[in-house]
């Protein structure tokens, strides 16, 4: 085995032939075979062709070398001058736009004198003259134009205007143009308003289709008048009122006058404003008012289908972007009322984490008012809605919008609290869809301002209730605002917040009606069977704010002096017996005298008017005196009950 290991370690020998010579130790390789002469080999030298090793590649030589050479800022500046040198060649005014973002930068700042902005501002539209339309729909260009436009005189306005008049179509599809269009209405004349708006019509249709479109026709229907809006509108509602310009000056307003009017045929309209609506809604453009608008007159002539396929698409999160508008928080809740179990839900649920600021608007929160008055699913309302009420309860109560859901579910449609305009869109309904409820053939009502669709009160058993049962909800109300206020655990957390507030409550313009209403235990008395105990510390904690001292150094006025203050203890003692006795043996027994005139005197003449008669008997023995001695005036012609 060792003798077979010495064997394979040594190097391996060729044998030798006999008779060959040996190999010579450093042996040149064996000569190539010789190539075909006829084939031109592309490294011969002697060829015709010039060798490989001589042509410059551009990646390759002394190119490469100086490139690695470069510092990193060489290098840096290097490809500077290549970005300059493209952008020159891709854009015609790249030097223009350059030397305006130069005058630019010092128009803009804020300490500028105003002779010395006015200055910049001519030479730049001396530079801009004549290529204003060109250079408008650019990101640095129409910047300088929104600033030239903000701050220059009236004659270089005019002439701005009248520079970028015939292309305002154009920009108003721009990107960066639809800035300038937007500046432009801002700072335009009647006259120029007009011309712009005239100049959009035929293509509004289109430009509400388009994302940025859709902006510059929304800020003219918000700067126009009465007039103008129709004028924009019109064209949505028929293809001919969209080809004759002539049409447009009715005056009639609403859908179906219009109709009326011209004579159009109810069948073509639909046609076309549904050929309108659906790419609107498809591609999810509902932020603006004048398609609320259009939406609205939609579902006055709509048949059922057509109704309920605009509702389901808009019960969906979409809806939360519509209901900062008045006629988007009108389409809410008609939504709200008129869609089924299933697109509620969608609704409320697309409303999560958005409570807050839909509360503290002035039309969503009546939205949010609608939905706690028609939905029957209260376990799914409280842990969204409810839930996020009470997050932030203390900020609501203080809020004149935020405070309404609060007060509807307390005392819902009360004329104190809600509008006419506000309590007539609760009544509102689609006649399309409310036909299948109550086989009613009337003439459907279009919307303005003064409708108020009846049916609910024509269903209603009492006419006189106060609580009416707004079409949708099955659940009845008393019980529904039970499980809302009471079982979700809304009341307590109000009530306590009550307590703590009282003083700030009483003299707060918007606060004051809640605590009325919480300390009064609510509509039909709700909150007395199972929050007794917390109404009479509620008394007790306003009791002990009026019965605090009155200072003549403190700046504060006292609670009975206080002009929202002293009109809502009034109201208190008058419908409240309970707080009355307390407020009385608290904080003004043996006091009546010092308080009997001024607003306070309006208080204590609360206890003389009241329709509870141990009230009035409980302050006769001391307040008659003062009444006989004319201290203490009684108005003649005062309801035992106010409110």
């Amino acid at each position: 085995m060792a003798a077979k290991d010495q064997d394979k370690s040594k190097p391996n020998k060729r044998k030798q032939i006999p008779g060959a010579k040996p190999e010579a130790a450093s042996s040149s390789p064996k000569k190539p075979k010789l190539l075909n002469p006829k084939r031109s080999n592309p490294l011969n030298h002697d060829s015709k062709r010039k060798p490989f090793e001589h042509s410059q590649h551009p990646k390759s030589g002394p190119k490469k070398e100086n490139k690695d050479s470069m510092s990193k800022r060489e290098r840096r500046l290097h490809a500077k001058d290549l970005a300059e040198a493209r952008k020159k060649k891709r854009k015609r005014h790249y030097t223009l736009e350059q030397e305006l973002a130069h005058l630019w930068e010092k128009m803009r700042v804020r300490n500028i004198g105003k002779e010395d902005r006015a200055k910049l501002i001519s030479e730049a539209l001396q530079k801009m003259k004549g290529k204003i339309p060109e250079i408008a729909g650019s990101h640095v260009s129409s910047r300088v134009l929104q600033t030239c436009v903000k701050y220059c005189s009236k004659s270089e306005n005019d002439a701005v205007f009248e520079e970028l008049q015939p292309h305002f179509l154009t920009l108003a599809s721009s990107k960066y143009g639809v800035h300038l269009v937007k500046k432009m209405l801002d700072n335009a004349s009647k006259k120029q308003l007009a011309t712009v708006i005239s100049s959009f019509h035929g293509h509004v249709a289109s430009l509400l289709r388009h994302m940025v479109g859709s902006v510059v026709i929304e800020h003219a229907y918000q700067l126009g008048n009465a007039a103008q809006k129709q004028e924009l509108l019109m064209e949505l509602f028929s293809a001919e009122l969209q080809i004759f310009r002539d049409l447009v000056s009715t005056k009639e307003s609403r859908l179906t006058d219009v109709m009326a009017k011209l004579s159009l045929p109810k069948a073509a309209v639909l046609r076309h404003m549904s050929s309108v609506i659906q790419p609107i809604l498809e591609k999810g453009i509902v932020d603006h008012s004048i398609i609320h608008r259009v939406l609205i007159e939609y579902l006055t002539i709509a048949d059922q289908s057509s109704a309920t396929d605009v509702i389901q698409q808009l019960s969906a999160p979409l809806l939360v972007r519509m209901i900062h508008t008045r006629d988007g928080s009108r389409l809410g809740m008609l939504c709200v009322k008129h869609g089924s179990a299933k697109e509620r839900k969608k609704i409320i649920k697309g409303m999560k984490g958005h409570v807050q600021k839909i509360a503290h608007d002035q039309w969503g929160s009546m939205v949010l008012a609608c939905i706690i008055s028609v939905v029957d699913d209260t376990k799914l309302l409280t842990k969204i809605v409810i839930h996020e009420v009470q997050e932030n309860l203390e900020e609501l109560v203080f809020d004149k919008n935020g405070r309404r859901v609060l007060l509807q579910l307390l005392h819902p449609k009360c004329s104190r609290h809600f509008t006419p305009d506000e309590l007539a869109s609760f009544d509102l309904s689609i006649h399309s869809l409310d036909s299948k409820v109550n086989g009613s053939s009337e003439e459907v009502k279009p919307n303005n301002d003064k409708e108020v669709t009846e049916d609910e009160a024509n269903r209603s058993s009492d006419p006189g209730e106060t609580l009416n049962v707004v079409e949708g909800g099955k659940k009845d109300p008393h019980i529904r605002r039970e499980e809302l206020l009471v079982k979700g655990g809304l009341a307590e957390r109000l009530v306590d917040v009550c307590i703590e507030n009282s003083g700030k409550l009483l003299g707060s313009n918007f606060g004051k009606e809640v605590i009325y209403e919480v300390a009064t235990g609510g509509a039909d008395g709700i909150l007395k069977p199972t929050m007794e105990d917390k109404l009479d510390a509620l008394h007790k904690a306003i009791a002990s704010v009026v019965a605090e001292p009155k200072s003549e150094e403190s700046e504060e006025e006292h609670v009975l002096e206080n002009f929202h203050s002293s009109r809502t203890i009034r109201r208190l003692i008058l419908n409240c017996p309970t707080f009355a006795s307390t407020l009385w043996n608290t904080a003004l027994k043996g006091k009546c005298e010092m308080w009997a005139t001024g607003h306070s005197g309006k208080v204590i003449s609360a206890f003389v008017e009241s329709s509870d008669s141990k009230v009035r008997e409980l302050v006769k023995k001391e307040l008659q005196p003062l009444i006989d001695r004319g201290i203490l005036k009684i108005p003649e012609k005062q309801s035992a009950i106010e409110g």
